[in-house]
């Protein structure tokens, strides 16, 4: 199993229209890549290990595959199209991360 987050960089100028996320993009995503995603989660900043601070990522997603090849497969035909959704949510652009799961 893999994990894809994409992490949005928090600062003092960051747009970030959560509503829409949660509401449009994300369903998009779900409805585009179909059954190869097999969770989704999503984070959303309320403070840094340093009280008073700002999260360091206003929202971080979590998509779970089962394998790279599989995330690509399904995700790959439909990057443009979700890339060009962003400016309808944020003005930062998303760092994405492909980790190994390993759950205890």
């Amino acid at each position: 199993m893999i994990k894809v987050s994409v992490m949005y960089p928090n600062s003092k100028d960051v747009k970030f229209d959560v509503e829409y996320y949660k509401t449009s993009h994300l369903p998009m995503i779900s409805k585009a890549v179909g059954s190869a995603l097999k969770g989704l989660e999503l984070d959303l900043g309320i403070g840094s290990r340093i009280p008073g601070e700002p999260a360091p990522y206003v929202a971080i997603a979590h998509l779970l595959f089962d394998d790279v090849a599989s995330f690509k497969e399904s995700f790959g035909p439909h990057a443009a199209e979700f890339a060009a959704d962003i400016k309808n949510y944020s003005n930062v652009q998303g760092k994405l991360q492909i980790s190994e799961l390993i759950t205890f």
